[in-house]
């Protein structure tokens, strides 16, 4: 089984720079049976830090193989949404950007 930290090591290694240009945002994960972890994407850069943002754009909540999932491609972002396993706080529809972000290969 992944772990959040595989999980996370790889999205930041599929960073795509020219999707963040003009970017200033922070992605919040709530990973329900995990910790927590923001992600500041600002003018083609990625970072990843432990812990909650004092003031994140977006919060996604879910569980750690949610997450995986959505990562890998075995899990679409939209239907997990709809399913109720990806919930989401504050700007939604900044989470629509990920998959541009941090494309699955």
């Amino acid at each position: 089984m992944t772990t959040v930290a595989n999980t996370l090591q790889d999205m930041k290694e599929k960073f795509n720079p020219e999707a963040a240009a003009g970017l200033d945002v922070i992605f919040q994960l709530d990973i329900e049976d995990g910790d927590t972890y923001h992600i500041i994407v600002k003018e083609g850069t990625c970072e990843i830090i432990d812990g909650p943002s004092d003031d994140p754009s977006v919060t996604l909540i879910m569980n750690a193989e949610t997450l995986d999932g959505i990562m890998t491609g075995e899990v679409d972002g939209m239907q997990a949404f709809m399913a109720g396993n990806l919930r989401a706080e504050g700007d939604v529809m900044l989470a629509t950007k990920l998959s541009e972000l941090f494309p699955i290969s």
